[in-house]
């Protein structure tokens, strides 16, 4: 079993900055996979950034050269680091974790920017 906590979403203006973070429990490895998603208002789930189980990265376009996935496996966290914020940036965002062909997900943390 895996627990997923999200934390650090909040309201903040457009070109703002936020650092999402996501603490996993139940035994996560490097291996894992692990990754942020988000699901804006009245849209689909869809891909922000992931590690793969390889450890390659993976950015959705409207990620790139803005947002920065990292994580810290002492800790079993992973962070976004999501910079220049933008109004169309404002989703729930989930944190996602594989494990045995098994994908969890955590509750989400919202994150809202003003225009």
């Amino acid at each position: 079993q895996v627990r997923l906590v999200e934390s650090g979403g909040g309201l903040v203006q457009a070109g703002g900055s936020l650092r999402l973070s996501c603490a996993a429990s139940g035994s996560i490895f490097s291996i894992n996979p692990m990754g942020w998603y988000r699901q804006p208002p009245g849209k689909q789930r869809e891909l922000v950034a992931a590690f793969t189980n390889d450890g390659a990265t993976n950015y959705a376009s409207s990620a790139k050269g803005r947002f920065t996935i990292s994580r810290d496996n002492a800790k079993n966290t992973i962070y976004l680091q999501m910079n220049s914020l933008k109004p169309e940036d404002t989703a729930v965002y989930y944190c996602n974790c594989g494990k045995y062909g098994v994908s969890y997900w955590g509750k989400g943390t919202l994150v809202t920017v003003s225009s």
